[in-house]
């Protein structure tokens, strides 16, 4: 597979099967990862992978605080502007409509959003944490590691979800991996393969044009 066609592959799904990746597999994919580029190849990534009982006790723990805790950090900026508005606004409005969720009906798009702590079903957690007292740059290192997770697990076959919605339970998640205290949560991962009857995983959000974000010069 091109890595061009993995990009393509690659959406965030939100519906899995239950099938589970072996241990090999999982491991296999995050050392193969570690290649991804790090200033000063710092590798600041802490990686967890989770199933079986140790998932199942999180999610538990999840699901009996559905309010969760006081984020350690701010996902999306406060009042956030256009185009991010926009963009965020318009993305919610296309994935609910692939489940037949009407914006006037709260109830069932809080069911939906509380299925992340389900990991919409995947049999694999994945849990990507970093050193407190690392930086900007090292965050944008994680991110890196990340997609390069996504990209390689779409190579084998596999699909993920970014969830920064764990971002929501810091301390229910570093109790369940034990992490350190001077680590911190980032962002969770669902791993898995693809449901591909449910009509969640048939949105492919939109991109803005070339023109809207990039330019040329001096070509």
């Amino acid at each position: 597979m091109k890595v061009s066609e993995a990009v393509q592959r690659r959406v965030s799904i939100r519906a899995f099967r239950p099938e589970r990746p072996s241990a090999e597999m999982v491991r296999g994919l995050l050392k193969a990862a570690a290649r991804a580029p790090s200033g000063g190849n710092l590798q600041p990534w802490k990686v967890y992978a989770l199933t079986g009982a140790p998932l199942e006790d999180l999610k538990a723990r999840a699901a009996a605080n559905p309010l969760g805790e006081t984020p350690e950090y701010d996902v999306y900026p406060p009042n956030l502007w256009d185009p991010f508005r926009t963009r965020r606004f318009q993305n919610g409005e296309d994935l609910y409509a692939t489940i037949g969720i009407p914006r006037e009906d709260k109830a069932a798009r809080l069911r939906q959003l509380a299925r992340n702590t389900e990991l919409f079903g995947a049999p694999v957690g994945l849990f990507f944490c970093l050193d407190r007292k690392l930086g900007p740059p090292q965050w944008s290192d994680l991110g890196m590691y990340m997609q390069t997770v996504m990209l390689l697990a779409v190579e084998q076959g596999l699909d993920t979800c970014a969830q920064e919605y764990w971002a929501r339970y810091p301390k229910t998640v570093a109790e369940v991996l034990g992490l350190p205290d001077d680590h911190m949560l980032f962002s969770g991962m669902a791993l898995g393969w693809r449901d591909e009857a449910a009509p969640i995983n048939t949105l492919r959000s939109a991109r803005d044009p070339f023109e809207v974000w990039g330019e040329l010069r001096g070509f």
